[in-house]
């Protein structure tokens, strides 16, 4: 239920306040009696905005996008009608709060599944149930039969030198998941080696969890690639132990291109010369609603973004509210944005705030921490980590960093010089003892035991992590759309 509204200060106090260099804002009626808020206008306008992005009505939000998602085919894949419905209703909500919402089209290269069917020839007949990575080289139409083979050294096999003495040409080799490196060397330096196809062990804590991985870019996919669950890896493992596995993959997909568009909205306020962009991705994978991938995310821009139109007057920054497609296809949505921005407006991009999976059951409180796989992030990266990580420790919630990896929509603001940040709850990643000593939760199992499954609908949703995430977010947008003047290189 709503909180009693309140009155607004009187025009004496407020520019009584004004003159001493402070700002004094009417709260909406969801704030908290006796909340009024004083201070610079940048921490003014943050701290209201953190009031009044509440967990509660983001996931009002949310149920009202998995249901045009259900209605519509049960998924939010770009360029099908549960994408078309959930779009539509972001608009009329962005509407009716007062923004001109503008769709953005663009193509993607997408990759139609033909076939993903294996079986283990020898020593027994039976079945397997590969996962084709998007973008991966086909087998011969009818399949492709060699024998099994498991690296030497290191099992995840992300060099030559984890095959050294042994011959795999013409094998079907068998290596394992890990941070070492992308599935894409994986493939490389088996392509090098002459294997005739590579399958992964996505290695688990669900032993009977599969997951489709995708050629990154897909231009480096060189030989048939595809995903067994644990136990089916652990099974053949243990058949290649008693002596030669003979296995027969048809594994078959083709290139194509799709088309659907990004969802943007901008405050009529603010100047475009210090444009913050917040954003995140509606796209799902074909196998899941995705209530927290990325749904609570989504779900989260849109409460920011109408609660921040309550508070125009104050916003002296414009902020870009950004709803990507096609991420879950290769990250394809942000990066045309990026792509379309002259040099001007790359310029004029103060920054860049990126919300994913913020509602992962089993989470971590992690905030991107300004830092890329091999360095630096861009110049401002690290001051909006700090300020993101100063409110949560303010509200005595601690935090873990993570790097602005490329995994997610930063990667083309990234890559394009403009400061990022954000925050993540989790998806694949296992939680140490350590983490659940810090978060809760339960070691040992992945942060989002439902990714890219079936079962990411609303019963999974943390909502205790989905009201922490959205409130710091919105204190980001808050906070930027009076300020930016710290994102810069002296802030590095």
């Amino acid at each position: 239920m709503n909180a009693p509204s309140r009155r607004a200060p009187s025009l004496r106090r407020t520019l009584a306040a004004l003159a001493a260099g402070a700002v004094v804002l009417p709260l909406a009626a969801s704030a908290p009696a006796g909340a009024e808020t004083t201070g610079t206008p940048a921490d003014v306008l943050a701290q209201v905005m953190s009031r009044e992005v509440t967990g509660a009505h983001t996931y009002e939000r949310l149920e009202a996008l998995q249901q045009a998602t259900l209605d519509h085919g049960g998924t939010r894949v770009s360029g099908t009608a549960g994408y078309d419905a959930s779009a539509d209703y972001l608009t009329r909500t962005l509407t009716k709060a007062g923004y001109q919402v503008r769709k953005q089209p663009f193509e993607f290269l997408d990759y139609d599944i033909l076939s993903e069917k294996g079986s283990v020839v020898a020593p027994a007949a039976r079945d397997l149930h590969p996962v084709i990575a998007r973008f991966s080289v086909s087998t011969p139409e009818g399949g492709l039969k060699a024998e099994l083979a498991r690296p030497a050294g290191k099992s995840t096999g992300c060099s030559a030198d984890d095959y050294a003495g042994q011959d795999v040409k013409g094998k079907i080799v068998l290596v394992d998941a890990g941070t070492d490196c992308f599935i894409t060397q994986k493939q490389l330096v088996l392509s090098q080696l002459g294997a005739a196809a590579m399958l992964m062990n996505v290695n688990s804590p669900n032993a009977n969890l599969n997951l489709r991985y995708r050629m990154v870019p897909p231009s480096d996919a060189r030989i048939p690639t595809a995903t067994l669950s644990r136990a089916e890896s652990e099974a053949l493992r243990a058949d290649a132990a008693n002596g030669p596995v003979t296995l027969d993959l048809d594994l078959r997909g083709n290139n194509t291109m799709t088309k659907t568009y990004n969802l943007l909205a901008d405050t009529p306020t603010g100047s475009a010369d210090h444009t913050v962009v917040m954003g995140a991705h509606l796209d799902t994978v074909d196998t899941t609603a995705g209530a927290n991938d990325n749904g609570a995310a989504a779900a989260a821009v849109l409460e920011t973004a109408v609660q921040l139109a309550k508070q125009r007057p104050h916003v002296k920054n414009r902020v870009r509210f950004a709803w990507w497609a096609a991420e879950e296809k290769g990250l394809a949505g942000s990066q045309y944005y990026v792509d379309q921005l002259t040099a001007a407006e790359k310029a004029h991009t103060a920054l860049y705030l990126n919300l994913e999976m913020i509602a992962s059951p089993n989470f971590a409180r992690m905030v991107y921490n300004g830092q890329t796989a091999t360095g630096p992030a861009p110049a401002g990266s690290t001051r909006i980590s700090d300020l993101v990580t100063g409110y949560f420790a303010r509200q005595k919630l601690p935090t873990i960093g993570l790097v602005l990896d490329g995994r997610s929509d930063h990667t083309a603001f990234v890559n394009a010089g403009i400061p990022s940040g954000g925050v993540n709850a989790g998806a694949d990643t296992v939680k140490s003892q350590e983490w659940a000593d810090l978060f809760g939760g339960t070691a040992g199992q992945m942060l989002d035991p439902c990714y890219h499954q079936a079962c990411d609908v609303l019963g999974g949703i943390n909502k205790t992590i989905l009201d922490q995430n959205a409130r710091a977010m919105a204190w980001a947008v808050g906070r930027f759309a009076v300020d930016t003047s710290d994102i810069g290189p002296a802030a590095q």
